[in-house]
């Protein structure tokens, strides 16, 4: 059983974890960008064929994991 400590100190660290996600996505959005559709990203529509390679999108998500995972591990040593 986990104690009430641990609980708490999880739920900060989701918490935190969870606003970073929010605010990124906050300023995706304002910016005028959707992952998927970025300058980078190949896209090739043919007849009865499409087909995508999110370059761009892929290494943004990437750096953001990244990031995050930082995050986590700076947020853990102080709780």
């Amino acid at each position: 059983m986990i104690s009430p400590e641990a609980f708490e100190k999880l739920l900060a660290k989701v918490g935190l974890l969870c606003l970073a996600i929010a605010l990124l996505l906050f300023i995706f959005r304002k910016a005028g960008l959707s992952l998927g559709r970025l300058p980078g990203d190949i896209h090739v529509s043919r007849d009865g064929f499409e087909f995508w390679f999110p370059i761009t999108s892929g290494f943004i998500v990437s750096v953001c994991i990244t990031g995050m995972l930082l995050l986590w591990k700076f947020i853990s040593k102080f709780f």
